[in-house]
């Protein structure tokens, strides 16, 4: 039997994913800004109301709460630019992976606050979904044998690694809890939403056991007949384009 050829993303689909993913951090953002005014308005009682507080059952729910409320202007402030940009740069490739990506990282993060921390404390803000994003994006390139997503994931690691202390015991006036359960759960998201379709865009795909490769780059039976003219000088099928050669696909297929 033939096997059907695996082809590289459309550019212009890739494009229109990255549109989206920029529109839906927009409106993403835009709702936790809209949930802080009625906080404030409220004098912050949907903080107390909703918050994380461990260990009592009636308010785990909380745990899908949380992340929209904050507890001050300023803090809304600090996780902004940090969500917008690393929640986008965790949906460009997917906002349906995206979303799954979210609820994995709110559950693992609200639920090691709720596992682990006093009972004295309300927990609340958006930055253990943020370094959920974070780990994403640091390991999903690796996983997914995908060259721009690598390196994407070498330079947010390199720049941003200092938040990792907010993520280790002891941190004080933050929940490094939280900050901890989001990071696992990023991590273990770029495994459970990797790209199962191909390993990596620029991996050359050869035709599979008991097949030819035609002139045209299909794949036919073993035994079919094959056109008379002479074969096109290509490279071995299989072997993977040069890291250059990717890299400049990459780009192209982004429109960049």
């Amino acid at each position: 039997m033939a096997r059907a050829q695996r082809t590289d993303p459309d550019p212009a689909r890739m494009i229109a994913e990255a549109r989206r993913a920029f529109f839906v951090m927009f409106f993403l953002l835009c709702a936790v800004w809209a949930v802080q005014l009625v906080n404030w308005v409220g004098d912050y009682g949907l903080t107390l109301d909703f918050g994380i507080r461990s260990h009592r059952v009636e308010r785990l729910p909380d745990v899908l709460a949380a992340p929209f409320l904050h507890v001050n202007w300023q803090h809304l402030e600090g996780n902004s630019g940090p969500l917008f940009v690393f929640g986008f740069l965790a949906a460009y490739r997917g906002v349906k992976k995206f979303l799954g990506l979210t609820l994995l990282v709110v559950v693992t993060s609200g639920a090691a606050v709720w596992l682990f921390e006093r009972e004295s404390v309300v927990t609340v803000g958006a930055s253990g979904v943020i370094y959920g994003y974070f780990g994403y994006v640091v390991l999903r390139g690796l996983i997914d044998r995908n060259l721009i997503d690598s390196l994407i994931g070498l330079v947010m690691g390199a720049s941003f690694a200092y938040i990792l202390t907010t993520a280790v015991p002891g941190t004080p006036g933050v929940s490094w809890l939280g900050h901890l359960g989001g990071l696992v759960g990023g991590l273990a998201g770029a495994w459970v939403f990797r790209d199962r379709g191909h390993r990596g865009h620029g991996d050359g795909i050869g035709p599979g056991p008991g097949t030819h490769g035609d002139r045209d780059g299909g794949v036919r039976p073993a035994g079919a007949a094959v056109p008379s003219q002479p074969p096109a000088v290509r490279p071995a099928a299989g072997l993977p384009e040069s890291p250059r050669a990717a890299l400049l696909k990459e780009l192209d297929d982004l429109g960049l």
